[in-house]
């Protein structure tokens, strides 16, 4: 955003123009698409091609290497990409998983709220699609951590309520949304990672709350 910012101000202050190089715009948001799968470890896999993908078409497109009719009839992709982020979340999470110790929970144009109280809690699927999910964690225990929680809001939220002394981590990509961790600060704590958040939200948030 730095770099783009600088580019707009010395291209309308006419100190130098700078219209070849910001045709490459686009390549900045394919940047930000690696980065998110490189900063999640490749847990956060789904929303980055996404990004990388949006930006990749509007690339193309800039650089006349194809028209905007050609890009578009592939809206479709992101629907399917939609529907891989909630298959690849269930699985990855119920590998682990025994019993009650996997919560899924899917929202559409309406609320859920899920309690788990399992002792071996190991992860979650949460989908809000113009409606809002939350889970209540706060009377579960992890057997093995980190445990996993999915989470994709699209036009929606995501809330995940958790233990204050959970230590969480948080790599959602927001699109046009946001994702949070909106505990109180408090000093101490411990190293050991309890919870890891991945997923994206477009037009929506995800949010960790006590």
């Amino acid at each position: 955003m730095v770099l783009l910012g600088v580019l707009l101000l010395l291209e309308t202050t006419g100190v130098s123009p700078t219209q070849s190089l910001l045709v490459y715009v686009p390549s900045l948001f394919v940047v930000v698409g690696v980065w998110a799968l490189v900063q999640s470890r490749f847990r956060n896999i789904v929303g980055p091609i996404v990004l990388i993908g949006v930006a990749g078409a509007w690339q193309l497109v800039t650089l006349e290497y194809a028209t905007v009719d050609q890009v578009v009839v592939f809206w479709p992709v992101f629907v399917i990409a939609f529907g891989l982020s909630i298959i690849t979340g269930q699985f990855r999470s119920r590998v682990r998983a025994t019993d009650d110790a996997f919560t899924s929970a899917f929202a559409a144009f309406g609320g859920v709220e899920k309690r788990n109280t399992s002792r071996t809690f190991a992860g979650a699927d949460l989908t809000a699609i113009f409606g809002g999910t939350e889970l209540d964690l706060r009377d579960t225990e992890i057997e093995s951590r980190p445990a996993q929680i999915n989470a994709v809001a699209l036009f929606g939220g995501v809330d995940i309520i958790v233990p204050r002394d959970w230590n969480v981590r948080m790599d959602v990509l927001p699109v046009l949304g946001g994702a949070a961790d909106d505990r109180p600060r408090r000093e101490g704590g411990h190293d050991e990672l309890d919870l890891v958040v991945t997923g994206f939200a477009a037009f929506g948030g995800v949010s960790v709350s006590d």
